[in-house]
């Protein structure tokens, strides 16, 4: 697997069945692509392709127990140590850190925005 496969799963962890259209849409990748990646998850075991009952021309990709399994595996320790850390700082501290935190992405979406229409301009 590589990081686009990646992307992808992640995409489908987060929500209970997305159709690949959805994921197409929130990976940033064309059709083809998608589909060689869901192509590739699906041999690994980790998502499951199903036909959407309400609308059988469209296809939902949904992770498996496996993909979860995995998932809590490799990012389980890590909540658990962050969780950890984070009780080392008061209340005070926290918010500050939750202030900064949320004003770095304000600015970094706001500088993505910026780029996607100089790009867009082009």
């Amino acid at each position: 697997m590589n990081r686009t496969d990646l992307r992808c799963l992640d995409l489908a962890l987060a929500r209970d069945g997305m159709s690949a259209g959805e994921l197409t849409t929130a990976a940033r990748l064309s059709p083809a692509a998608t589909t060689t990646a869901i192509d590739r998850l699906e041999r690994a075991g980790f998502v499951t392709r199903t036909r959407d009952a309400a609308n059988r021309r469209r296809v939902l990709v949904t992770a498996t127990d496996a993909a979860r399994a995995a998932e809590r595996e490799v990012y389980g320790p890590v909540g658990e140590a962050g969780m950890r850390a984070l009780q080392e700082y008061s209340a005070r501290q926290l918010a500050v850190l939750t202030d900064f935190l949320e004003t770095a992405r304000r600015v970094q979406e706001e500088q993505a925005d910026r780029l996607k229409e100089l790009r867009a301009r082009r």
